[in-house]
């Protein structure tokens, strides 16, 4: 069966949105683990008197309030960033979902 060139760029495209699907799928793990991350440092963070961060490649002391504070808005980021990778995903599902509908019913005729 012979495809016509409308219907061999939008398997192209269909492939593109899903390698972009796949790498935002990625991102969104990473974000995940980010975030888990800091759950796990806040979570320690409340059972310890001291506490230090790590600046470059030296460990520094620090008060327990700023590390929360500055944790809490790193959450708050990685938070915010997730939710967009999500939207992104869901757009993008939604596209490669249409297109591949279009792609299946050129085929078929």
């Amino acid at each position: 069966m012979e495809l016509t060139p409308d219907t061999e760029k939008k398997i192209q495209q269909l492939q593109v949105l899903e390698q972009n699907l796949q790498a935002l799928q990625a991102q969104r793990q990473n974000l995940q683990v980010q975030l888990s991350e800091i759950d796990t440092a806040l979570e320690e963070l409340g059972q310890t008197e001291k506490a230090y961060k790590i600046v470059s490649n030296i460990m520094v002391a620090s008060t327990i309030p700023k590390l929360k504070s500055e944790l809490e808005s790193r959450k708050e980021i990685v938070e915010l960033r997730i939710k967009t990778v999500e939207k992104q995903e869901k757009s993008m599902k939604e596209k490669a979902s249409s297109l591949q509908e279009d792609v299946l019913q050129h085929i078929k005729q």
